[in-house]
């Protein structure tokens, strides 16, 4: 992989790193305050805590992207991204400008999902 497309996967992450950090401030400063003052009854706090933890669970969800953000840039420093974990093969730079944070190839991947599926 050239550096000029290394530079733009890393920015690429970058600017998703970035966004996932804004958002989860955004929730810390606006979504987290709960005042049941503000609220007139039972059901609009209820709702208000459900949304709470719909929010709390996509800022988890969120922190195991960033994990995955952040190994695909020690990738990029290693000098090893675009190649997959199981087979060592390439991945295709279209899968990666989808999805730069992948570690594995398509093919790889649809057999992760083969197995995961006859699991359920």
């Amino acid at each position: 992989m050239t550096k000029v497309q290394l530079k733009k996967f890393r920015d690429m992450l970058e600017a998703r790193r970035q966004e996932i950090i804004k958002r989860a401030q955004q929730t810390l400063d606006e979504d987290m305050a709960l005042d049941a003052n503000d609220l007139p009854d039972e059901m609009d706090l209820a709702s208000s805590e459900y949304l709470q933890s719909f929010q709390f669970r996509l800022r988890g969800r969120e922190k195991a992207f960033l994990d995955k953000i952040q190994k695909a840039i020690d990738k990029i420093d290693k000098g090893t991204f675009g190649v997959c974990d199981d087979c060592g093969e390439k991945i295709s730079v279209k899968r990666l400008e989808a999805r730069p944070e992948t570690t594995l190839c398509i093919r790889c991947k649809e057999d992760q999902e083969r197995v995961e599926k006859d699991f359920t």
